[in-house]
This record gives C-alpha cells, sequence and structure tokens, in this order.
C-alpha cells in the first residue's frame, strides 16, 4: 500500500512557486499545476505520434519526473540543466536514494522500473522525448503569459531565447511537428491551461491553495498506483486508470466547478449538470480535437466514476469487483471509475486536512474532512482498503 510520505510529497508541488523571481500570476504557477499541464501536453503528443507510443511507458515517465522535480525544488532552469549536464548521474542517483523509503509501499515492481527510466539511456526513449516536449511547452505556456509582464527583468530576453532553443531541439519526432502545425490542438491546451486558474474550494480560505489541474494529476497519480495494488491489472486498466483520472474534471474548464452540496441541493440537479457538461463538451472541445480521438476522450469523461468495460462495442457499467473477477483483460478496455471517485475524494479529504492541519479553520473545512471521514470509513473499492488510506490523515 503507498505510504503516507509519498502522498505528502506529492502535496509539497502545491507549495512550489514557479518562475518566483519574475512578476507572474499568483494563480496556477506551481509546479503540482506545471506538471499537470504538461501531462496534457504529453497526452496530445503522444497521439499525435500515433502507433509506437507506450503509454504505461508514458504515464510512468511522467510521475518518475514529477517526484524527481519535486525532490530538486525550485532550480532555476538553466542552473538545473547545468547540473544534470554535469553531473546528471550522481543527482539521479541521489534523488533515487531519497525517493526509495517513500515509494516502498508502491507494487508492481514500480520503483526498479523508476530505476531503469534513470540509469538507462535507451529505456522509454520515445517517450522520454514526449514528456521533454511537453515540458517546454507547459513551459512556453507559462512564459508567454509572463514575458509582457517582465520587459525591464533582467535576462528576460535571454530565457525567451533559451525558450526557443529548447523547443526546437525537441523535433525528434514526428508527433512534435503534426502538433506544431495544428492551430486547433494548441488551442485546446490553452483552453485547458485555464484549470490552472480555477480554485479549489473556492469559499474557504485554506493552505495551501490548490487549482483544479493540479487536482487532476493528483488524482490520476492515485489512481495509477491504487491499480497497481490490484491483482496483476492489465494495461489496458493501468492505462484507463490513470488517463482517466487526469481528465475526470476537464468539463470543469467549461462550467468551473459546482461543488458538491450544490449539485445535492436539489433533486435531479446533477443530471442536469451532467447534461450541460455533455452539451458544453460536444460544442467547444471536441471541434478542437480530430474526429478519431473523442471516443476516447468521451469513454474518460462521460459517468466518469462508473466503473465500465466495452464489450461488443458497447460500453457496459459494471462494479471494480466484477473487473476484477471477469474484465480484467486488455479486450475489454476497463475503467476502475469507482476507484478515481475514491481518489478524488482522497484528494479533496486531503485538502482540507492540510490545511486544518495548518490551524486554517472553517466550517466548510470541518465539515467536507468530517463528512469524507464518515463517508470511506470501512470502505473498500475493488479490492483496495480506502479506510487505511483515509486514517493517514487523521487529525
Amino acid at each position: 500500500m503507498i505510504k503516507k510520505s509519498l502522498i505528502s510529497l506529492m502535496y509539497e508541488a502545491a507549495s512550489i512557486q514557479r518562475w518566483n523571481d519574475h512578476i507572474r500570476p499568483w494563480t496556477g504557477f506551481t509546479e503540482l499545476d506545471k506538471q499537470a499541464h504538461k501531462m496534457f501536453y504529453a497526452y496530445v503528443l503522444a497521439k499525435c505520434e500515433g502507433d509506437g507510443v507506450d503509454w504505461i511507458k508514458l504515464a510512468e515517465g511522467g510521475i518518475f519526473e514529477f517526484f524527481h522535480r519535486i525532490i530538486l525544488t525550485d532550480i532555476k532552469p538553466p542552473i538545473y540543466h547545468k547540473l544534470v549536464k554535469e553531473k546528471g548521474e550522481q543527482i539521479d542517483s541521489w534523488v533515487l536514494s531519497e525517493l526509495k523509503e517513500h515509494m516502498e509501499g508502491i507494487g508492481g515492481g514500480f520503483f526498479g522500473r523508476m530505476e531503469r527510466y534513470y540509469r538507462e539511456k535507451d529505456y522509454s526513449s520515445l517517450e522520454k522525448q514526449i514528456l521533454k516536449a511537453a515540458h517546454y511547452h507547459a513551459s512556453n505556456w507559462e512564459f508567454k503569459i509572463i514575458y509582457p509582464m517582465n520587459p525591464e527583468t533582467f535576462g528576460i530576453e535571454q530565457v525567451k531565447t533559451e525558450m526557443a532553443q529548447g523547443l526546437a531541439a525537441c523535433d525528434t519526432f514526428k508527433g512534435f511537428r503534426y502538433f506544431a502545425g495544428s492551430e486547433y490542438l494548441q488551442r485546446f491546451l490553452s483552453l485547458i491551461g485555464k484549470l490552472r486558474y480555477q480554485q479549489r474550494w473556492s469559499k474557504a480560505v485554506r493552505m495551501p491553495q490548490t487549482f483544479v489541474m493540479g487536482h487532476m494529476l493528483v488524482v490520476a497519480i492515485l489512481s495509477y498506483f491504487m491499480t497497481l495494488e490490484l491483482d496483476n491489472p492489465c494495461g489496458k486498466r493501468l492505462q484507463n486508470n490513470f488517463f482517466a483520472g487526469l481528465f475526470h474534471d476537464l468539463p470543469e474548464v467549461l462550467t468551473r466547478d459546482i461543488v458538491s452540496p450544490v449539485k445535492n441541493s436539489v433533486k435531479g440537479l446533477d443530471s442536469i449538470i451532467s447534461e450541460i457538461e455533455d452539451e458544453q463538451m460536444k460544442e467547444v472541445i471536441y471541434p478542437l480535437l480530430p474526429p478519431s480521438w473523442h471516443g476516447e476522450i468521451e469513454y474518460y469523461t462521460q459517468n466518469e466514476f462508473d466503473s465500465k468495460i466495452i464489450d461488443n462495442g458497447a460500453v457496459k457499467t459494471v462494479t471494480s469487483d466484477i473487473v476484477n473477477e471477469k474484465y480484467n483483460d486488455d479486450k475489454f478496455n476497463p475503467i476502475d471509475g469507482q476507484i478515481i471517485r475514491g481518489c478524488d475524494h482522497l484528494s479533496a479529504y486531503i485538502e482540507a486536512y492540510m490545511s486544518l492541519n495548518y490551524g486554517i479553520m472553517s466550517d466548510q473545512m470541518m465539515s467536507g474532512y468530517t463528512h469524507l471521514k464518515e463517508r470511506y470509513k470501512d470502505k473498500i473499492i475493488g479490492g483496495i482498503n480506502f479506510s487505511e488510506l483515509f486514517d493517514y490523515f487523521e487529525l
């Protein structure tokens, strides 16, 4: 089972401010939000690349790089790249030694693959190229926002040059060029960037503040780790649970976050909201994406908290227990929406816990914390003991 220390480490990224020696927006410019945006870029670049991408290696590579970056905290990019160039092997070894104890609870040989990722140049070669390009694109998205704010900041033009050079150096796979030529895909990822500004728990003062974008990555990583706990999960199940976790709040870029008390205040309101979200997806999101991608995005975002499979071309709602028994096979394309929902609630619970633990009290925080703790008492989903995870974070 995943350790409390590893979950806590994930949330340190919510306090790492990016571009903190420049004038910048105060929302959504944390390492957590950047890493989340990076994984959306990685998804699109990988779809542009097509055949040859190992989606599990892509997801895991993103997770490896996320934790690697947390350990190295807020080193300025030029210094970071210089250190990696000159002392890369030693730095990677040190980072791995720092993470080993935290990751001991992750099943499926996960940490061993992280060691290979950093010690074997040819391991996940294509996926590393995609993630490097995604990193530069997500950083460039940020830079285009802060550049007009910093005309007198020393070295800003040099940063602009280095950013352009970094992006140009990523032109090593065909998907990069396909993406560069698609105005629609770039608009899609710019639209998704608005999730970096949408604050979680918008009516409550709390610390650290988190935003919808970063929350989506936390849910994706937790969902992936929970899936590794299952008995020999199939590849599609691992892939789907990560990317469905990443995409689960995508419609909120169109509707903004409608909090649960509002959804539950009127009988049937949640169904109406879901219908509106589906309409908005069809009107705004899907026209920006190739038609061949629509089915997968819909599978990830529609009824996102249902466990489901595809059988004879039809989507069927099941339970994660039934997936374990009958459908843990790539041919059924399984998604554990119930596990993703548990991870979504665990993320909200930890956010409330952290704020309360810092001494920032509010009725909304305490109510959310108490409600979720009670809801997941003795709760097991698909064989995953969520009660134990919630007990980690007890006031």
